[in-house]
């Protein structure tokens, strides 16, 4: 699904007004419509009995919060419209529906923090309407403005909240809460869903998101080109790698996985056995000399070998070993579990340099890129996907101060020419042309140790078997997520484990093809 910002819904609006003819005014009534049909669902068969608040802004945004409420009325809800604002900055069409409400004996009433009756009104309403700011919001909320006051009243309410476009108080293109924000239940979002509800705060503000035609031309929207969208079961299947009736072990892929040190030897394993279970054909996985019997006893259909180490981690002379077997291989999956050392590190960045493989960097493998991006930087040309999590993104230089991660994973992808899946609620792959994919599937119980190693045995698996890095990365990420949904299904969020994940992934294959 597209995910547009605050300017392309403008240019948006701007082409169906200007160019085709569409009157704002029809626009902003198709809109409140979409709100008041979703306040009144779920209010059930009771509207009669119900009392709502709405709380509008003086922009456009409240002024189809005031379409809402002449609507909401209308239905036999008790309504009370409070304007959160100056009553001189209403838009005109704004001003039109509130001439139409007044027609209806509802008035716009001035919102009053201090107001002990307003503040009853809202914190009892059964539903409340949130059309105070629209995508437009760019500044924090003062937190001692009425602006704030009235999202705390929505947010201190018993009854629903319903979101006109977006909680107010989320910034539109990145998702950041400014200052303070909304909290609904319910977001009734306008033609396109906005990057700000898909990831970030502004994704847990959102609640349920509906796409609402408000009567833009399809045609329009069809037009219109987003950098970030988020990833479909649709996008996963067409991503699957098809597999031939005759196919034999070696036409679905060779995947090297090294990593693994003395304390983590559940690293490298998890990793190995995840791509087996995503179907690659071949997965070999290389493991200092002291932990190979450990690998060997778990393995049964990963294929383990040992190398050169010293102290219990690889050393460089397992170069030449891991450059033997990467020869028949299609892609290396490096660092699950690798430790970290002045060794570690050299061997890393002396494989990056020489390989042409596709590579899958994640763990202690993206660590020892620290003050070393430039080799990442002359790959340029071949296939790098790295998997950090914030603390080794921030490691390798990415810059996550200002809040807004989509722009900082599209910007370090472009800058160093790599497929960045940066891992988190609402995960990121962001690629070198400067295309953002957001990650929709997912729970907590995958915030374990061992739940990344999984994800990148995933994502190595489907490279090695012919997806491309985009697919791989972003159909990998899904499949992980999706895997985590159904392993909390059977054991909880609390109680599963990675191998609970690997174990759920046959259900998901199940659901896709």
């Amino acid at each position: 699904m597209k995910l547009a910002t605050a300017a392309q819904m403008r240019e948006l609006d701007r082409r169906a007004i200007e160019e085709r003819g569409i009157p704002s005014i029809d626009l902003m009534e198709r809109a409140a419509q979409c709100v008041a049909k979703a306040a009144l669902g779920l209010l059930g068969d009771r509207p009669g009995k119900c009392r709502a608040a709405v709380l509008c802004g003086s922009g456009n945004n409240g002024g189809d919060g005031i379409a809402a409420a002449r609507l909401l009325f209308l239905a036999g809800v008790r309504v009370r419209a409070f304007l959160v604002g100056r009553y001189e900055k209403l838009t005109p069409d704004a001003l039109t529906m509130t001439g139409r409400l007044s027609e209806c004996g509802v008035e716009l009433e001035p919102f009053d923090p201090e107001n002990p009756a307003q503040a009853a009104w809202c914190r009892g309403s059964h539903v409340l309407v949130d059309a105070v700011f629209g995508v437009g919001i760019s500044r924090p909320i003062a937190p001692e403005s009425p602006f704030a006051k009235a999202i705390g009243y929505m947010n201190e309410s018993r009854g629903v909240v319903v979101a006109a476009d977006i909680p107010s108080g989320v910034e539109a293109d990145t998702g950041r809460v400014l200052g303070c924000a909304v909290k609904a239940d319910k977001t009734v979002t306008f033609t396109l869903e906005k990057l700000g509800l898909a990831v970030e705060d502004g994704a847990l503000c959102a609640g349920a998101v509906e796409v609402a035609d408000i009567g833009v031309p399809r045609e329009l929207v069809g037009q219109t080109v987003c950098s970030a969208q988020t990833v479909e079961d649709s996008f996963v299947r067409a991503a699957l790698p098809p597999r031939k009736r005759d196919g034999h072990k070696g036409d679905f892929g060779k995947l090297l996985t090294v990593g693994g040190s003395v304390g983590y030897t559940g690293a490298p394993y998890l990793t190995a056995a995840a791509a087996a279970r995503s179907g690659c054909g071949l997965v070999f996985l290389g493991v200092p000399e002291s932990i190979w019997a450990v690998e060997a006893a778990r393995c049964v259909c990963e294929m383990p070998f040992p190398l050169p180490e010293k102290q219990g981690l690889l050393s460089e002379k397992a170069l030449q070993k891991i450059e033997e077997k990467l020869a028949s291989c299609d892609v290396l999956a490096l660092g699950p579990g690798l430790g970290r050392s002045q060794r570690v590190t050299r061997l890393v960045c002396a494989l990056l340099e020489r390989t042409e493989k596709p590579v899958v960097l994640d763990a202690d493998g993206i660590n020892a890129l620290s003050g070393h991006m430039d080799i990442v930087d002359r790959r340029r040309g071949r296939v790098t996907i790295l998997t950090p999590h914030d603390g080794e993104f921030a490691r390798i230089g990415g810059d996550l101060s200002h809040g807004d991660r989509v722009g900082a994973a599209r910007e370090f992808a472009m800058s160093h020419g790599c497929v960045l899946v940066l891992k988190g609620h609402r995960s990121i792959t962001a690629l070198p042309a400067g295309n953002v994919l957001v990650n929709t599937t997912g729970n907590t119980g995958l915030a374990k140790g061992g739940s990344g190693d999984v994800l990148t045995g995933i994502i190595a698996s489907l490279l090695a078997q012919g997806a491309t890095p985009v697919q791989a990365a972003a159909a990998g990420v899904w499949l992980h997520g999706r895997a985590g949904e159904i392993a909390s299904a059977q054991r909880t969020e609390y109680a599963m484990t990675p191998e609970d994940v690997i174990a759920a992934l046959p259900a998901v294959f199940s659901e896709l093809i």
